[in-house]
């Protein structure tokens, strides 16, 4: 499956959440898209509900089936909680790292700030946007991007300490990833464990 590039709304509608950020739509029509989506509203299986919530996750971090997959079957394999473990994995991703630095307004803008090759890992350039960021390395703007009128727009006003496992320095527009982050610091509203059930069957 391609990654979804349709409007973000209809999403966020689906799901009734404003997984992208406010939506203005979304607060006006708050139920599912489509010509019944204002209808009688069928009763959701167990199985429903837990892959509306994986498909939840996938949208919110922009991960296609099988790296979801594959980030789940690393999750299982851990000592920690698998569900947590999973998030974490998801927390960790280059492109997400960007977006919680307050580079990019949406995942989907510090994804493509990665793919054109204007972000760094402890000094050098990583165009890889699932690439995993480990605890203790520094995610920065290339020199030449810092001037890029997107990056500014979207750095200004952000909140760095919002999130205690990044640790921000505005001079050098970069970050250090401090630790991977506890589930309750976590602000998706997913119920990962709905997701492990799942992928258990």
């Amino acid at each position: 499956m391609a990654r979804y590039t349709g409007p973000k709304t209809r999403i966020a509608r689906k799901f009734g959440e404003a997984i992208y950020g406010p939506d203005k739509v979304l607060s006006r029509k708050n139920y599912p898209p489509g010509q019944h989506g204002n209808g009688h509203k069928r009763k959701t299986s167990e199985y429903g509900i837990q892959l509306r919530e994986k498909q939840k996750a996938k949208y919110t971090y922009g991960v296609l089936e099988r790296q979801f997959r594959n980030l789940f079957e690393k999750a299982s394999r851990s000592k920690g909680i698998t569900g947590e473990v999973l998030l974490q994995l998801l927390e960790s991703r280059l492109d997400n790292l960007v977006f919680r630095m307050g580079l990019a307004k949406t995942r989907a803008g510090a994804r493509q700030l990665v793919s054109h090759r204007h972000i760094v890992v402890d000094g050098k350039v990583v165009n890889i946007p699932s690439y995993t960021v480990k605890p203790g390395q520094i995610v920065g703007v290339r020199e030449k991007a810092k001037s890029l009128e997107v990056i500014l727009d979207s750095v200004t006003g952000v909140n760095h300490s919002k999130y205690p496992w990044i640790e921000y320095d505005n001079a050098s527009m970069s970050a250090k990833y401090l630790h991977l982050p506890e589930r309750s610091d976590i602000p998706e509203n997913i119920k990962e464990q709905l997701i492990v059930e799942l992928y258990s069957k």
